[in-house]
């Protein structure tokens, strides 16, 4: 069989995606590979199929019993002989799955690297015909990496114990340049493939809040979103504190840290896999290798200590390539809870790393610039200055000019510093609002008396941000803080947009243009299939598949094997079931030819045009939220861009989109904004300006 024939046969799906089919060959053709692939992108695949196509048997190495027990249940699922042999199993389970593997009945053995170098594996490795070793997570391998496990460094030691060495391959999805140079150094890898796809997981929005409770932030979102999700808290007593109140709440919700018994743990994760709670609240220590395809979001209540932490974190939503959120919740006081965990090591070189991380986990937080940029930047990749879908592209905050409050504090900190005096937030702010017995007669003493204290800490913030002070302990100007007290640079801070401003799209735009009733019937069918044979809802079909089958609507096993993710096997197994669904339903969720006919004049009077100058990237969400409704093909803010450039109404002048005079007529104005990349010019749209995008749209093929 060919690679492509086993992934429509055994995994259902009729081509590779990106870097899927280079890595595969590489493997089957001996040669040692290293794959960095987003979460989501199919890694697994990668080690998955050539194991089909090798003589004897695959070796996983892999961190964690969950991950294991998943990846195992969804290749027996496909109809792939595999096991896992870890510290789960009974003596008896253990001994079983030993004799099977001695007898060749697995392709495919799952192992924790602990267990590596146990004898009773020694011996069994040398039986054995190993073709392949793929090492999951191949990060932890690692000192640089945030999940270094020492066992990981008795991976080599394995190999070279083993009478002919296997093809090695590694795998991870958070690797800078400097851990993906570990990976191969420690492996000793020769000559390997390494396939980079990129960290972009175009599928997730991302947004940061500050909000003032954030409980209440997160009832307001469960209370306008549906789905399984994670929510992470940076301690055990958080945890404890938001799983308690949630399930007060009547919320489906366990809990899960390393306090707890291991086998309230095991259950917590089970509940959530098993989808007997909707809501998973949990510690860092719940996660990793978590192979749960319909996560819809992941909600960090408090700031992670850094971005790789925080892109594998958020990274466990939308495995299975639908729309999902990521929001951070973020507050001043996360950072110090941070800066206590970091302290909490012996080793000061390694104090002084995290707090450097911890600083840019801070300016993402704080950046009024594209999330997703700032992100595929720390990663070595470059963004779109405008994704379109992150809470700052959005829009889903509003700027104030600070300019005049941010002199003060300049103006302050500096007059503190030629007295030679250096002091952290509290002692500073309490001069300027007044509240202290010290520099009475400073000129700035007093002179922001009556301002929120958080304000002016907000302030602060923004300043390091875009550092016109130092990003130290304590406060110091920077020599371009001159910049703002000379008026050559203007300030702002942000805040969360007044209750009824204009949403996001995600809380606007239907998530999948398809029959709410028939994905739930779809989804009903597919839970009662998963408890019949105990294994978790997304090992029968993913949410992916179900959305695929609400859009073409099969009705007989030749059209249900179009559907992505549906194999012969699957087909086989629970074909007939859901082919008597959809027998007993209406095509309703195909798009009719009505819909497919949507004039021009009903988008005009469906999309919502409001009073607020918006963004180019707001205008096509509102757009979108009718297109979706009625089937039609979704429209992007460049696509739009291009078209009132064609129209006349915007020029390109120095490589910047301006509006000419007829778009100045019709109310597109330019403002000028300021992020870390520097200063530039944005176009926004008035409500006229509004209807004209809106009928270009319309118009547009």
């Amino acid at each position: 069989m060919t690679p492509t024939q086993i992934l429509k046969q055994y995994f259902g799906y009729d081509q590779f995606r990106e870097g899927q089919a280079g890595l595969i060959e590489a493997l089957t053709h001996g040669k040692d590979a290293l794959g960095v692939m987003p979460t989501g992108a199919g890694k697994s695949l990668c080690y998955q199929v050539p194991a089909m196509l090798l003589p004897g048997v695959t070796l996983v190495i892999s961190p964690l019993i969950s991950l294991m027990r998943d990846q195992v249940q969804a290749l027996v699922a496909n109809g792939i002989p595999a096991a896992f042999i870890n510290s789960s199993l009974s003596e008896a389970q253990f001994s079983r799955a030993m004799e099977n593997a001695r007898n060749g009945q697995y392709k495919i053995i799952y192992i924790a690297p602990e267990r590596l170098l146990a004898p009773s594996m020694l011996d069994l490795a040398v039986t054995l015909q190993i073709s392949l070793i793929a090492v999951d997570e191949a990060h932890c391998i690692s000192q640089w990496g945030q999940d270094f496990r020492p066992s990981y460094l008795d991976i080599p030691r394995f190999v070279e114990r083993l009478p002919v060495r296997p093809v090695l391959a590694s795998f991870t999805a958070t690797a800078t340049p400097r851990v993906r140079e570990d990976i191969l150094a420690t492996l000793k890898m020769h000559a390997p493939l390494t396939t980079v796809t990129g960290f972009d997981r175009p599928n997730l929005y991302f947004e940061v809040k500050q909000p003032k409770g954030k409980y209440a932030a997160l009832a307001q979102y469960l209370s306008e979103n549906d789905g399984n999700g994670i929510v992470y808290c940076a301690t055990r007593k958080e945890v404890e504190r938001v799983a308690e109140r949630l399930v007060a709440d009547g919320y489906s919700a366990a809990r899960y840290h390393a306090g707890l018994p291991e086998q309230e743990r095991s259950q917590s994760q089970d509940d959530f896999l098993y989808d007997r709670a909707k809501i998973i609240v949990a510690t860092n220590a719940f996660g990793m290798g978590i192979d749960k395809s319909n996560v819809r979001f992941v909600i960090h209540y408090n700031m992670p200590q850094n971005v790789e932490s925080y892109y594998q974190e958020a990274g466990r939503a939308g495995r299975d390539g639908l729309p999902s959120d990521c929001i951070l919740f973020y507050a001043r006081k996360d950072i110090n809870t941070a800066l206590f965990l970091i302290n909490q090591s012996d080793h000061p070189d390694e104090i002084s790393r995290n707090k450097q991380l911890l600083n840019k986990m801070e300016r993402y937080c704080e950046t009024d610039g594209c999330l997703r940029q700032y992100m595929l930047q720390y990663f070595g990749e470059q963004g779109a200055e405008d994704c379109g879908s992150c809470g700052n592209c959005n829009g889903n905050f509003v700027e104030t000019d600070a300019t005049i409050d941010a002199q003060k504090v300049l103006s302050h900190i500096i007059r503190l510093n030629k007295a030679g005096k250096r002091f952290m937030f509290t002692h500073t702010a309490d001069i300027l609002l007044g509240k202290s017995d010290d520099f009475t007669d400073l000129p700035t003493f007093g002179l922001m008396k009556g301002v929120p204290r958080h304000y002016i800490r907000q302030l602060v913030q923004r300043l390091k941000v875009l550092g016109y002070l130092e990003n130290d302990d304590y406060l110091r100007a920077a020599p371009k803080a001159r910049d703002v007290l000379l008026g050559s640079a203007r300030v702002t801070v942000r805040g969360a947009k007044p209750k009824g401003s204009a949403k996001s799209k995600q809380s606007k735009a239907p998530k999948y243009a398809v029959s709410e009733g028939l994905f739930s019937k779809l989804k009903q069918l597919r839970l009662d299939i998963a408890r019949e044979e105990k294994v978790p809802a997304f090992v029968v079909f993913s949410d992916a598949t179900l959305v695929n089958m609400c859009q073409k609507h099969p009705r007989t096993e030749e059209e249900l094997l179009t559907v992505s993710g549906v194999g012969q096997v699957k087909l086989e197994r629970y074909g007939a079931r859901f082919l008597e669904l959809f027998c007993g339903e209406e095509p309703e969720t195909a798009p009719s030819e009505n819909s497919l006919e949507l004039t021009p004049e009903q988008i005009m009077q469906q999309v919502e045009i409001i009073d607020e100058a918006l963004q180019i990237s707001r205008i096509a969400d509102h757009i979108n939220a009718v297109l979706l409704r009625h089937g039609k093909a979704k429209i992007s803010g460049q696509k739009l861009n291009q078209l009132l450039l064609e129209a006349g109404y915007l020029e390109v002048v120095d490589g910047v989109k301006l509006p000419t005079e007829s778009g100045q007529a019709i109310g597109i104005v330019t403002v000028e904004r300021h992020s870390e990349r520097g200063d530039y010019t944005q176009c926004l749209f008035g409500a006229a300006a509004q209807r004209v995008c809106v009928g270009l749209a319309a118009g547009s093929p």
